[in-house]
């Protein structure tokens, strides 16, 4: 993979402790697509990546690996041949598994990553995997709701304690106050208040908000990654 222009604004240097990085991408819709997507081609030399979920026409409006000639296939997959394609030579572990409550340590004893970008929708299961990583000193950073969101530029990057308006951030921040964590979580949220134009059972979502999200997450990801001592 050419990473010439890349090395261009950051040096040899960062480029290659991006190379010896792994980052773990948890859940691949519509935020964590673009955070994979985005680091891997800004040179992230390994990758664990978890979804168990398969593509869907209404996945298409906003999700990477959906397409109307990949519907039914399994996200994990897509992004995994699109990743190698981007660079053949990242090495990517695929799992194909919803994160559950409890398996945090079974699916990092043997590769523990430097990163975890969190794009789970599940709040219980959010909420585990991120209380574990504190646990056990894995950085990582977390997508609040971007559902019913129209203005992309009213993201922002923050630690938990700082977030408000947003309810997934809210409930975030009971349960982890619960479980003893009232700081130290970097998440990416919106303060905008949800829009509904049509009352629906499922959040509505446009492409620009999830995917500014992602592409915040793995700047950061980047930033602390090449910011760290050896």
């Amino acid at each position: 993979m050419d990473l010439s222009r890349v090395e261009m604004v950051i040096g040899p240097e960062a480029v290659q402790k991006l190379n010896d990085a792994t980052v773990a991408v948890i859940g691949l819709g519509g935020v964590g697509s673009y955070v994979a997507e985005a680091l891997c081609r800004s040179g992230i030399g390994s990758f664990i990546i978890m979804d168990n979920d398969t593509v869907e026409p209404s996945n298409i409006n906003r999700q990477l690996p959906a397409l109307t000639s990949t519907i039914g296939r399994f996200k994990a997959d897509i992004m995994a041949a699109r990743m190698r394609d981007i660079n053949p030579l990242c090495q990517i572990k695929v799992v194909k598994e919803f994160y559950k409550p409890g398996s945090f340590e079974q699916l990092f004893l043997n590769d523990k990553p430097d990163f975890i970008a969190d794009a789970i929708d599940s709040t219980e299961s959010k909420a585990d995997l991120l209380k574990e990583a504190y646990r056990h000193g894995v950085p990582v950073i977390s997508a609040m709701g971007t559902g019913n969101k129209l203005h992309p530029e009213l993201l922002e990057i923050a630690d938990i304690s700082k977030t408000s308006v947003c309810p997934l951030a809210r409930s975030m921040r009971k349960r982890l106050r619960d479980a003893g964590i009232t700081q130290g979580i970097t998440v990416v949220y919106s303060h905008e208040e949800p829009q509904h134009a049509v009352a629906a059972n499922v959040p509505g979502s446009m492409v620009f908000v999830p995917a500014c999200a992602g592409l915040m997450m793995a700047s950061y990801i980047v930033q602390k990654i090449i910011a760290k001592q050896d």
